[in-house]
């Protein structure tokens, strides 16, 4: 009789937590489920490059535009902007 009534607690609260991230979908809160982006977002972070232990080079996308970004210690700096159907399309000679 024990097991019943622990199965059946357990159900419950696996029931009531889809029930809560079914209703905190519908409230357009797309952050409570893990996997999904939110609607409309055009910042990506793409890349890191760790050149020492406090330089780096991040690649960004912004809609339809790539952007290489060098960190260092007293700040950061735009190193080149492209478009991102530039960076998708094959290199000649690579394999």
């Amino acid at each position: 009789m024990d097991m019943v009534q622990q199965m059946t607690a357990v159900a419950a609260v696996l029931g009531l937590l889809g029930l809560a991230l079914w209703w905190l979908r519908r409230r357009g809160l797309p952050g409570a489920l893990p996997g999904r982006k939110p609607n409309g977002r055009r910042l990506e972070y793409i890349e890191r490059l760790p050149l020492g232990p406090q330089h780096a080079l991040h690649l960004v996308r912004l809609g339809d535009r790539g952007l290489l970004v060098s960190s260092f210690p007293s700040g950061c700096a735009l190193v080149e902007g492209f478009a991102w159907r530039d960076a998708e399309a094959p290199r000649e000679g690579a394999r």
